[in-house]
């Protein structure tokens, strides 16, 4: 029996705030594949806060988070559902697995696909014009809804356009903003594609290496292993995106188009999440079990100094080789203008570390494969948050007294 552990309510409190558990979701009974938030229309006046669950034991649930019950429950999918999507102004939600189904809050199926692979849809995101992007396998496949009409009264959901130049499975699909979707595969490629017209922005091949030498294919060999390339998650800010590569984190910036900053080895093993956080700061986990916070500073540029060879210019006699300097040139011309430099290591848990959720007012939640929800909070701030209510307690009990 797997139990789902969640922190909700309508106010910012709880799992969030003071590390209590306030509900415990008990219905699934193998892992759980997907989640998902499903908003309360604008007009409905009950707001309830709901979320959508799936799991390898083929179902979907529907909960209530202010009581932790069951609301519905879905159980005729022929394979796992991978991924979950609400599209909130059509107020129906889509379910990914071999087929992509439609559904109403009700959790009525309204259309779906035929079956379209074995590997399933992997990731799903919403596009404008009704349309969605599926990941299947190494293809991105665009789905348009069309709504009930007075002419025709069932939903329906339209192929449009398979986009097929991926060389290997996606692993990795999402927004950046209102103009760009990026997607990231098993072997490293990252294409930025246009929302509108789902043209290629940018396409980088070997971008986990930011000064190549070699081909890609070369270089794809020289690693120890494919995971050593594989993107696993993307996050972004308005000037960059950063990606999870196989072991490392690297930063590509939007519109210089190419890797400003990067850790090759962030972790001893594949690094699987990644979030933006205030102050250019970067925090990232790991299969290795760790957590790790980076912050993303400009390097100083330093002046292109000649390098002397021969034997008597070992000792700073002799004239200088200017061959010699040219690969220095060459070097710093790809080098990275930033780096990434670590500042914090979190500490807790045993095993992998799937994915955290960050508070900004409340701290850090991480989820593990050592079954431990554990809460971080800022130490700096929590401790003038501690001071603050102390002055005020004291200014309440008249034993502070401020000197005019």
């Amino acid at each position: 029996m797997l139990r789902w552990l969640i922190g909700g309510g309508r106010e910012p409190q709880g799992l969030a705030e003071t590390g209590e558990k306030l509900l415990e979701l008990n219905g699934h009974t193998q892992k759980i594949t997907a989640l998902i938030t499903f908003p309360s229309l604008e007009a409905c006046e009950e707001k309830n806060q709901l979320i959508l669950t799936a799991s390898s034991d083929r179902t979907v649930i529907l909960w209530d988070c202010d009581t932790g019950r069951q609301v519905r429950k879905v159980s005729c999918f022929q394979s796992t559902v991978k991924c979950l999507i609400v599209l909130q102004r059509l107020d129906v939600w889509l379910s990914g697995g071999n087929d992509l189904c439609v559904w109403n809050r009700k959790l009525d199926l309204l259309c779906k696909t035929s079956h379209l692979s074995d590997t399933g849809i992997s990731a799903l995101i919403e596009i404008p014009k009704n349309c969605v992007v599926a990941a299947v396998g190494k293809e991105l496949i665009i789905f348009q809804l069309v709504a009930p009409t007075e002419e025709s009264l069932e939903w329906d959901i339209l192929e449009i356009k398979r986009l097929l130049d991926h060389q290997d499975n996606i692993l990795s699909l999402v927004n950046v903003n209102d103009l760009s979707f990026i997607t990231g595969s098993h072997v490293g490629e990252m294409i930025i594609w246009d929302i509108l017209d789902w043209t290629m922005q940018a396409c980088e091949c070997n971008f986990w290496d930011p000064s190549p030498q070699l081909d890609t294919q070369q270089e794809i060999k020289l690693c120890q292993k494919p995971n050593d390339i594989s993107i696993h998650h993307f996050t972004w800010d308005e000037e960059n995106v950063f990606a999870a590569v196989g072991r490392g984190l690297y930063v590509y910036n939007l519109q210089m188009k190419r890797v400003i900053a990067c850790q090759k080895t962030a972790h001893d093993s594949s690094v699987l999440h990644v979030a933006k956080l205030p102050n250019r700061q970067l925090i990232s986990c790991s299969e290795d079990g760790s957590v790790r916070i980076w912050e993303l500073r400009e390097k100083q540029q330093l002046a292109v100094e000649p390098v002397p060879t021969g034997f008597f210019n070992m000792w700073g006699f002799g004239r200088v080789n200017k061959q010699a300097s040219q690969p220095i040139k060459k070097q710093q011309e790809n080098a990275t203008p930033c780096s990434l430099e670590l500042i914090g290591d979190l500490i807790g848990h045993s095993s992998s570390v799937e994915m955290f959720l960050y508070f900004e007012d409340h701290g850090l939640v991480t989820c593990s494969a050592d079954h431990l929800i554990i809460l971080w909070k800022n130490g700096e701030r929590e401790s003038g948050l501690r001071s603050l209510k102390l002055f005020q307690k004291l200014e309440e009990n008249g034993d502070l007294y401020l000197a005019v």
